[in-house]
């Protein structure tokens, strides 16, 4: 199993409205970004991410399911934009803010903290674990 991070800007597609789509869950769409796409191309169902409000509130606030692996992107007729499908897993039991994980030593290599801007990112099992325990929610 991989683990990633999924940007988005919670007035424009918060997690409220991820967990509204319920198990059959929501395309990641348009992201036009090819480290960003080459993450999602990477991905393989199971796959677990956080899911992350960026703009306003900066902080993970879920974890979602990769539930589609990567196929066209629907909101383009461009065939280089891949997207995968994600579903709500779990919401955090407390939110993690991106000045917590900058605060903390062992999250300093973290790809959030050194790119991001970056929409969809890797996220180690170690980096997964530690985020976990500091938002008090078990995977």
């Amino acid at each position: 199993m991989a683990y990633w991070l999924f940007k988005s800007e919670p007035d424009v597609w918060g997690w409220d409205k991820q967990v509204a789509k319920g198990a059959v869950g929501e395309e990641w769409d348009g992201v036009r970004n090819y480290q960003a796409r080459n993450n999602m191309r990477a991905m393989k169902l199971g796959d677990l991410g956080f899911f992350y409000h960026s703009r306003t509130g900066l902080e993970i606030v879920g974890i979602v399911e990769v539930c589609a692996e990567a196929h066209p992107d629907s909101t383009t007729d461009d065939d280089r934009w891949e997207c995968v499908d994600i579903k709500a897993v779990k919401p955090f039991e407390k939110p993690v803010s991106l000045e917590m994980i900058k605060a903390e030593p062992r999250l300093k290599d973290m790809v959030l903290v050194n790119n991001s801007r970056l929409s969809v990112q890797p996220v180690t099992s170690d980096e997964w674990q530690l985020i976990c325990a500091m938002g008090a929610t078990k995977p």
